[in-house]
């Protein structure tokens, strides 16, 4: 979890503005979310840092941020959204790491509410396997879906198995989930 929380304190945005750059300007700022205590108090720090323009047009021109805040349209070139703080809080208090919160939105898509997001992870997530083969046997193996007793000369194809059971389940970089 310590990368995680590493990862999370680097996350910074380029901003500049159009009128600079459309005036053959690249001026700008790295700002460093953690920095901030709030979207406010970032939103503060922009409007100081192009304080030499009436009424500037803000301009994230680069961003080193997981795809995961871009996936839930949460940053982009002309936009980052106040939401963006609470989504990177709810992410260091969760009980799964960014890779879990990537891998979900990867498999069923972003929800507006983070908390709704977070709970959807909490109720589908299945662990971390290698392969479909191994999820389909730990998850029989941990449901005593296959019998203590069952003969030696009987095998499971696992292959086979695993590709049946994925139709009720997703995965993502090795991460999954059940469908709902």
């Amino acid at each position: 979890m310590a990368n995680l929380s590493i990862f999370l304190d680097e996350i910074q945005v380029y901003v500049g503005t159009y009128k600079k750059y459309s005036e053959g300007s690249i001026f700008g700022k790295w700002l460093l979310l953690s920095d901030y205590s709030d979207f406010q108090d970032f939103h503060e720090a922009i409007k100081e840092l192009h304080s030499d323009e009436d009424d500037p047009e803000y301009m994230y021109q680069d961003y080193e941020i997981s795809p995961l805040f871009e996936r839930m349209g949460l940053i982009s070139e002309c936009h980052i959204s106040s939401q963006i703080f609470e989504v990177i809080e709810a992410i260091k208090s969760s009980s799964y790491d960014l890779e879990v919160w990537e891998a979900f939105t990867d498999c069923f898509g972003t929800y507006e509410d983070v908390s709704e997001l977070e709970q959807k992870i909490q109720d589908s997530y299945m662990g971390e396997y290698g392969s479909d083969e191994e999820f389909a046997e730990q998850l029989l193996i941990e449901t005593d879906s296959i019998p203590r007793n069952l003969p030696s000369y009987i095998y499971i194809d696992w292959e086979r198995t695993a590709r049946d059971l994925m139709m009720d389940y997703s995965a993502s970089n090795g991460h999954y989930f059940r469908c709902f």
